[in-house]
């Protein structure tokens, strides 16, 4: 007998490439269950699906920044810590945060195989006797219009979002008069893909830094929040320092308002997503 369960889920987290650095990204997740009916008749009742899968995702990937093994070299853990530092692209980046917040998945890449596999490996010993397999299959949403790959943090969240390198892939909105704009919208998914999103008030002196160290060309960001203290260096050609909080509301507003600034004779509307089916809108 097989089970399935489309959409059960979204997984938001950033993962570490060779190529691109750090790179937000948002995949829908399908999951199948095979088995045998247990004594309710069931393969496994749709509420523990939704809840007891859901929550084995939530722990081992979402919202945290995924390293394939392939580059686990530059990375360490210890006393409840982990940091890296590498290169990446031509590009540097470094992290120091709580274990909490990173995860190793193995193989040279972080891919939708990959994450399967690592993904299979964590829910099915959990899995009652009678469920014998688990398929996954993670998608992106359907693009409605250009869209971007982006990482930040929010020290102020009491959730994971406080994690100072997690992301999404986003799709971006952007209307002058009521029109929508591609080109603009086009404009700011290529000026903010694979981006680092910075908050000027995160932003400390590099001579500050803790647990890692920056290079020449490096913005340093630091903040306590309640998982801990975290650390990051990343090159400036990698980051976009905003003058507010990276929050969807923030960055919605941000653009309207940078928006407004080349075209003042005009009604801007943005729509700005964070993720799949949710997000912020802002006018000026």
């Amino acid at each position: 007998m097989i089970l399935f369960v489309d959409a059960l889920t979204v997984i938001d987290f950033s993962y570490l490439c060779s190529k691109r650095g750090a790179v937000g990204e948002s995949w829908i997740v399908d999951m199948t269950l095979h088995g045998q009916l247990n004594e309710e008749s069931m393969v496994l009742d749709f509420a523990k699906v939704k809840k007891q899968i859901k929550a084995i995702i939530d722990d081992t990937i979402d919202h945290k920044l995924a390293i394939p093994s392939q580059l686990a070299c530059s990375y360490s853990s210890q006393h409840g810590r982990v940091q890296f530092d590498g290169e990446f692209g031509g590009h540097h980046l470094a992290m120091s945060a709580p274990d909490e917040a990173v995860c190793i998945v193995e193989g040279e890449t972080i891919s939708e195989a990959t994450v399967i596999a690592f993904l299979k490996q964590q829910i099915l010993p959990k899995m009652p006797d009678n469920v014998k397999d688990v398929e996954i299959e993670l998608r992106p949403e359907p693009s409605r219009s250009f869209y971007y790959h982006y990482s930040h943090g929010l020290k102020k969240h009491d959730g994971n979002c406080q994690r100072i390198i997690h992301g999404h892939r986003s799709d971006i909105g952007i209307y002058l008069d009521d029109i929508s704009m591609p080109r603009l919208q086009k404009e700011w998914a290529e000026r903010w893909q694979d981006i680092y999103l910075g908050s000027e008030e995160d932003l400390i002196d590099v001579s500050a830094l803790k647990h890692i160290t920056a290079r020449d060309n490096d913005y340093a960001f630091a903040y306590s929040a309640s998982q801990g203290y975290f650390e990051l260096a990343i090159s400036k050609s990698r980051c976009d320092l905003i003058p507010c909080d990276s929050t969807v509301e923030c960055i919605a507003e941000y653009l309207a308002g940078e928006i407004k600034a080349q075209y003042p004779e005009r009604k801007v509307k943005v729509k700005a997503f964070e993720g799949v089916g949710k997000g912020a809108i802002a006018y000026a």
